[in-house]
């Protein structure tokens, strides 16, 4: 069974790890919700895009859904290290078309805990949508 995953930052297309995203593009969209999304720079994430898990603030954030199947799935998973310290939360969150605001989705997105956002974290935003300016910066996971 093939899932739909929201995309807002550096798996989007043409941002530094789309490679990592094999799904199927189903289109723009934003989510319905304001959602805080930062920037963070930390040693391990250089300047990383984070939906912090806090629907009502910030803004509606812009991004992109794609379908995929139950490998690429895990695969992401894998990459934004859901389940491990430090990692990201997958959860089901409502989206709009960017083009049809009416038109709501149920998707899965990687978001961080409020408490992953420690006061003192070196951040920057929050954003409506992660630019290829906000990237300038992100080293590409390669691993």
């Amino acid at each position: 069974m093939n899932t739909l995953v929201f995309v807002y930052g550096t798996l989007k297309q043409g941002f530094p790890n789309f490679a990592r995203n094999p799904g199927r593009r189903v289109g723009a969209y934003r989510t319905q919700q304001p959602y805080p999304l930062y920037v963070v720079q930390l040693p391990n994430e250089d300047r990383a895009p984070w939906l912090v898990d806090q629907p009502g603030t910030g803004h509606q954030v812009v991004g992109e859904v794609f379908e995929v199947d139950a490998a690429s799935l895990a695969a992401m998973d894998a990459f934004e290290e859901v389940g491990l310290p430090g990692g990201y939360l997958r959860a089901e969150i409502a989206v709009e078309a960017i083009d049809a605001p009416h038109s709501m989705l149920r998707v899965h997105a990687y978001l961080k805990l409020p408490a992953q956002l420690a006061p003192g974290v070196p951040r920057e935003g929050p954003f409506a949508a992660y630019t290829h300016a906000l990237a300038l910066g992100y080293r590409i996971d390669l691993g």
